[in-house]
């Protein structure tokens, strides 16, 4: 267990990292992850008594603490998000959902077959867990604090933010088909998984997901009793039961919570999208969040320096390098043919498909339920491996990127009369 009072110690320090790194960074090619990386890497090389990291022996105790981050992460992305929902308006997310997302799935599964030579559940399992993008790992391409204005969004910080928010949780009936193929073989499973696993499930999040946001934007809005108001009461920790209500609630009802909760932010924030209330419940969830995020980044450096990324083999870390460098780019920028996004936007949303805390949730879940005939600690080292490397090529990129970016559109705007463009700090 290692020496608890040290754990304290530590857990602290990563806490005020979480407070004072992004402040000092904000305008460096170097992220909040990737100090919290580089310090848990330092950390664990020390000789000190701090507990082994290892997560096939402690795979639930992984699952649950990374399903509470990626329901914060979730909560606080929906929440911030100042667009209108509409079919056209989130035109460019629904084509990253609806192309690079499987086909960033093949793709994985493919390479993964080919070059590993896994099984095919195997295969199609790490393409199923490496799909989710993760955009809190790199705050400068995700959408800040709600305001009023709902053109406040840039094309590229609002689509990544509301890709990584939808496609949380549509990895989920991903990771059932390769385990549904692990423990049934054949093609027996297919029309029971479309139906339960596919169909019903994301249905049912969505349902669970609007029934319980306009519940509670009713209550916290225009309850009739003005005590029952809560947005005049300005407690900001109740972005957490919004959080827990929606996701509990709609796993009970058997579908996936986490595409609930994001819907359900999405519905709190439209049912007064200029209130300021809303930017108290994203303030009090984005702390939780970053707090959260740095810990379990840390713990990963720690993964790490404890060794584990000895069972990667050169052609795991290339299938990782595909993904990050040739299959999500490519897809991404097919996925933008024709879209919104000018064609710079257009590349810099095909390359930030950053892979994080969700991808570790996914795999600890999906290994507790079958085995898919490969060692976990070779799953655990390509994952770890993918998140890892997301977080050094991202966030070394994404300040200079976006920087540059908005001061090209900042200049498109000054020539063009009566379209002033949003500077983001």
């Amino acid at each position: 267990m290692g020496n608890t009072d040290l754990l304290f110690a530590v857990a602290g320090a990563g806490a005020l990292l979480a407070a004072v790194l992004p402040r000092l960074l904000r305008r460096r090619p170097f992220s909040l992850p990737m100090a919290c990386l580089i310090g848990g890497i330092l950390l664990y090389l020390l000789p000190l008594d701090l507990p082994r990291l290892d997560p096939v022996a402690h795979r639930v105790a992984v699952e649950r603490v990374t399903e509470i981050c990626v329901l914060i992460s979730l909560m606080g992305a929906g929440l911030a998000i100042n667009r209108p929902f509409g079919w056209r308006r989130w035109a460019s997310t629904w084509r990253l959902l609806a192309w690079t997302m499987p086909l960033t799935v093949a793709a994985v599964a493919c390479a993964t077959w080919g070059l590993l030579g896994w099984p095919p559940a195997a295969a199609l399992l790490l393409g199923a867990v490496l799909a989710p993008t993760d955009p809190v790992l790199a705050s400068d391409v995700q959408v800040g604090e709600p305001v009023d204005s709902e053109k406040a969004d840039d094309e590229v910080r609002f689509t990544l933010t509301s890709e990584a928010g939808l496609n949380d949780g549509l990895a989920f009936p991903l990771v059932y088909a390769a385990i549904a193929m692990a423990l049934a073989g054949g093609s027996g499973w297919v029309a029971e998984w479309t139906l339960t696993d596919l169909l019903y499930k994301c249905g049912a999040g969505v349902l669970g997901g609007l029934a319980v946001g306009r519940a509670l934007g009713r209550l916290f809005f225009r309850a009739q009793v003005r005590d029952l108001r809560l947005a005049e009461h300005r407690d900001g920790f109740v972005a957490l039961a919004a959080t827990f209500l929606a996701y509990g609630l709609t796993e009970l009802a058997h579908g996936y919570g986490f595409i609930a909760v994001f819907v359900a932010a999405c519905t709190i924030r439209a049912a007064e999208r200029t209130h300021g209330y809303n930017g108290v419940l994203h303030g009090f969830i984005e702390q939780v969040e970053r707090l959260l995020t740095a810990w379990l980044i840390l713990l990963l450096g720690g993964f790490v320096a404890g060794g584990g990324l000895s069972s990667l083999t050169w052609r795991g870390a290339a299938v990782v390098l595909l993904l990050l460098l040739v299959i999500r780019p490519l897809t991404g920028w097919l996925a933008g043919l024709g879209g919104r996004a000018g064609p710079r936007e257009q590349g810099v949303i095909a390359f930030f498909g950053i892979r994080g805390i969700g991808s570790l949730f996914y795999l600890a879940y999906a290994l507790g339920q079958a085995d898919f005939g490969v060692p976990a600690e070779e799953l655990w080292a390509v994952v770890a491996f993918t998140v890892l490397a997301s977080v050094v090529l991202h966030g070394i990129t994404a300040t200079p990127v976006m920087a540059r970016l908005d001061r090209m559109r900042v200049r498109a705007a000054e020539r063009t009369e009566g379209e002033p463009a949003t500077q983001h700090p």
